[in-house]
């Protein structure tokens, strides 16, 4: 017998898209989510990948970055450290709080409002645009733990696996899949 631990801890606290490439994302009073393609009307929507340096590489593999949502308590914390950062600035969609997003195993499955869920498929690898919005903020969303592993906290990516309409204050129903779990790795 397989059992799925499910447990509602979270809300939604902002929702972005752009149908540009850009960095931020302006806030939106709801995003649609569109099952295996993304946001709708967003630039990274699609079945296959939409990350300029990954389209270079291979524009053919699966989009395992359709929604990208960072954790509010990760802006708290930079803000805290003099960073002026808001929901969307870092280019996520969703914007969350009360869930420890880069705990999640792989395959965690995020019930956002009455219809959407979206399926972790790995974290965001911080990258040098960071900095070319505010000067050390790479830095600032890396850390390393206690055994000296690099943390990368820039937040999650994930795939859209039913579609619905997303808005701030939305609950968020986490569901863990079966264990052995997958720790989150750079996709």
């Amino acid at each position: 017998m397989t059992i799925l631990l499910t447990v509602t801890t979270g809300v939604v606290t902002a929702v972005s898209r752009s149908n540009e490439y850009t960095f931020s994302k302006p806030n939106e009073a709801s995003i649609t989510l569109v099952a295996g393609l993304g946001v709708e009307g967003d630039a990274h929507q699609g079945a296959t990948v939409k990350h300029r340096s990954r389209m270079a590489r291979d524009p053919s593999q699966p989009n395992l970055r359709q929604v990208h949502l960072v954790h509010q308590e990760l802006h708290d914390e930079l803000r805290d450290k003099g960073f002026a950062v808001g929901p969307g600035d870092i280019g996520e969609n969703v914007t969350t709080s009360g869930i420890d997003l880069l705990a999640l195993p792989a395959g965690t499955r995020l019930h956002l409002g009455a219809l959407a869920v979206v399926e972790v498929t790995g974290l965001r690898n911080p990258c040098l645009q960071l900095d070319g919005f505010q000067r050390g903020l790479q830095k600032a969303v890396l850390d390393r733990d206690a055994a000296g592993r690099l943390v990368r906290k820039a937040g999650i990516m994930s795939i859209v696996v039913a579609g619905g309409e997303v808005r701030p204050g939305d609950p968020i129903t986490v569901v863990v899949p079966p264990e052995p779990h997958t720790p989150l790795e750079p996709v």
